[in-house]
């Protein structure tokens, strides 16, 4: 007499039952970049995309170098890179846990850029301008009717 043996098929409905619980309860990893500024104001752009005036927070998908530009009236523009880094938790194998906890993580990466004065805005009156400030008072004179 032979034997057959028979191998038991998992229940997918059981299983699915049992998973769905833990994917409705995954929690979400939100990344967010805060980037400020010194003075505060400055318009910020990140791999050409203007996100907003400083102090300003954005999110972001990819970790890794950024170009950023900073502009401000009267300071000089700042073109730089910045770097986001990856905390531990994003690295494999962990980054799976991380996504299927039950919670939000949130990591925030801070950039803050200092902006120099433009020599323009802080140099004194140039000749030009009083050139131009001096032929505007004349013109007003010429112009002005004359009091008898």
């Amino acid at each position: 007499m032979a034997t057959t043996t028979r191998t038991k098929r998992p229940n997918l409905p059981a299983l699915c039952a049992l998973l769905a619980p833990l994917v409705a309860c995954a929690g979400c990893l939100d990344r967010t970049l805060l980037v400020t500024s010194d003075p505060p104001g400055a318009s910020v752009t990140v791999n050409d995309v203007e996100v907003g005036r400083t102090p300003v927070e954005a999110s972001f998908t990819y970790y890794g170098t950024y170009d950023v530009l900073l502009t401000l009236e009267g300071h000089e523009p700042l073109r730089t890179r910045a770097t986001a880094s990856a905390p531990l938790y994003e690295y494999p194998p962990f980054d799976l846990a991380a996504e299927a906890l039950p919670a939000r993580i949130r990591n925030q990466v801070r950039w803050h850029f200092t902006l120099r004065p433009s020599p323009e805005a802080s140099a004194p009156t140039t000749q030009v301008e009083a050139d131009v400030a001096e032929r505007a008072r004349a013109l007003r004179e010429r112009l002005s009717p004359v009091d008898q």
